[in-house]
């Protein structure tokens, strides 16, 4: 069904066994999940899919080493084995990512570190390489033997500085382990959306769409496209609205405190020479503060991250010129005869963690692991509020099955279908090898008339939806590169458009794509790109307009970007 299609059914079925608020990837993964089995479930999102929270991540699937210190064991092999399984079934979106940890000391931390264990020690310490081996080995247990990923190896002085040549002289070595990179997590989110509508025809959702209150055991919903009110009577309400939890909560009546977020920013950078140093690796290091941070290249870029501050508001989180700051003195700390300028900031964003209330003295202590918290119906309100707290990317799959059997259990059902099986969007039917690939490129092309080089490039955005896309682009009258911005074409964009849920000028720009966080917006692309959606999207032009002043609103107000 299309948006117009879907809000008619809810005017004519009103009643529903679940209803999701929010489409962050939690939201998303308990849609997927319920989906798989069957259940008729819709899920609604006040702002784009993936656009929150979920969107303000350090492109990372890992297994969170430095939560061992924390005694989260269970975390962590619970978030080895799920992105293991990611990389198995999203290998489009999802590849291992060499990671280093860089050690300036080797003892450093033997005492700090079992003290911070048992809680005695609230002060940040530097850890040093006795400490981190510790740590590898125990992260390498948990990994299995499947193969995976390659194990963790150390380098000494010598090897470590010609592996990274600018790197600080005063390294003794570096630890090498895998982990794990999506570069455009938006894209898992919306695919997942896609496949679970496309297998369950009970299973609805809907972006722009907002919550107004709830009246008569139903819930009061605002379409803030057209300003039409929606009335859905759940038997089951689930709230994943992540920092937003206690404000959706409170405005159903029921008040809670479930959450103390923190704040983590990120900046994106266009610099060549710090691009090359990083010789394709993840940098995972911790700073002078106590904080661990890291550094990776994004596409053409570099992304650097990130802060952990307490934060109350969500939709006022911003990069802060401070933190920024704070990013480039931690580079310089690394690389110290790399100079990053302001002006090679080309990105910056934020979001808030929803990590559950705490009184840690430092934010790191306070526990990335997730869990559910009930509110019971009452004669007044027949349906339960399934409350999903704290949780990780990496983790949504196993966060949602929970959420899921509890949905099952409420609703007198049986699990069906296990969530590990079935592959995501585009790594269905994912060639094995290069070998593969390349065999697989040259019977679409053939299939299609697509040249072999367009097809490497949508392959390696979309995996093997790009047979998709290039099927819809084989029967155009013609499809040419953007003018402004070559390496997209205009029946990709359309595309896009036509079958991904695409409501504004930033949901592509931000969400379906990395143009914007690559800084490669222009007033040139907006004209050319505000055409083709004038003409998908049946906007006017004032309209038009519009849209390119609340795209150009949002991105100065949320990320300090200006288009010149």
């Amino acid at each position: 069904m299309n948006r117009r299609e879907i809000i008619q059914h809810i005017r004519n079925n009103p009643k529903v066994s679940v209803l999701i608020l929010g489409g962050g990837v939690n939201g998303i993964g308990v849609f997927r999940d319920l989906g798989l089995q069957g259940i008729d479930v819709l899920l609604v999102e006040r702002a784009d899919y993936c656009s929150g929270t979920s969107a303000a991540s350090s492109r990372m699937v890992h297994g969170g080493l430095r939560y061992l210190e924390n005694r989260e064991f269970q975390l962590v092999r619970e978030s080895v084995q799920e992105r293991n399984w990611l990389l198995e079934f999203a290998p489009h979106a999802v590849q291992p990512q060499p990671s280093a940890i860089p050690f300036f000391h080797w003892f450093s931390g033997l005492l700090n570190a079992p003290l911070k264990f048992l809680s005695l020690l609230n002060r940040p310490a530097e850890r040093g390489a006795i400490i981190t081996k510790i740590g590898l080995y125990i992260y390498d247990a948990f990994t299995g033997t499947r193969g995976t990923i390659p194990r963790h190896k150390f380098l000494q002085r010598a090897d470590a500085r010609q592996q990274f040549p600018g790197i600080n002289p005063k390294l003794l070595g570096i630890a090498i382990y895998y982990d794990a990179q999506m570069a455009l997590a938006e894209r898992i989110c919306v695919e997942m959306i896609l496949d679970t509508e496309k297998l369950c025809s009970k299973a609805h959702a809907l972006n722009y769409v907002s919550l107004t209150g709830c009246q008569d055991n139903g819930i009061v919903l605002l379409d803030t496209l057209s300003g039409e009110k929606l009335f859905v009577q759940p038997k089951i309400l689930i709230n994943a609205t992540g920092p937003w939890i206690d404000d959706v909560n409170n405005s159903l009546g029921q008040p809670t405190n479930y959450i103390g977020g923190t704040k983590g920013s990120h900046i994106i950078i266009n610099n060549s020479c710090l691009y090359n140093a990083l010789n394709e690796y993840l940098l995972f290091f911790e700073n002078s503060d106590g904080r661990y941070v890291m550094m990776c290249r994004l596409g053409e870029c570099v992304l650097v991250g990130s802060t952990d501050i307490y934060c109350s508001q969500p939709d006022e989180a911003i990069c802060t010129p401070e933190e920024e700051d704070y990013f480039l003195k931690m580079i310089q700390h690394i690389f110290p005869d790399i100079t990053v300028k302001p002006e090679e900031i080309v990105f910056r964003f934020s979001g808030v963690r929803p990590l559950p209330t705490a009184k840690a003295k430092l934010t790191g202590q306070i526990t990335r692991n997730h869990r559910i918290e009930t509110i019971k119906p009452t004669s007044e309100r027949i349906y339960p509020i399934l409350n999903l707290v704290g949780g990780k990317w990496t983790t949504f799959r196993s966060f949602a099955e929970q959420v899921t059997n509890k949905t099952l259990d409420f609703l007198n059902l049986k699990r069906v279908v296990d969530s590990r099986t079935g592959s995501l969007g585009g790594g269905k039917d994912y060639p094995k090898s290069q070998q593969e690939i390349n065999q697989w490129l040259t019977n679409l092309g053939r299939q299609t008339g697509v040249s072999e080089e367009i097809l490497k490039t949508w392959f390696t955005r979309y995996g093997t939806r790009a047979a998709e896309f290039a099927l819809f682009a084989s029967g155009q009258v013609s499809d040419n590169p953007l003018q402004s911005l070559p390496e997209y074409s205009q029946a990709e964009i359309i595309f896009i458009l036509r079958n991904e849920k695409v409501v504004h000028l930033d949901d592509f720009l931000l969400r379906r794509s990395l143009i914007a966080m690559e800084g490669k917006i222009t007033n040139e692309l907006i004209r050319e790109l505000s055409k083709i959606f004038q003409t998908e999207l049946g906007w006017d032009e004032t309209g038009r307009m519009d849209e390119i002043n609340r795209l150009f609103d949002l991105l100065e107000k949320k990320h300090n970007f200006t288009i010149e």
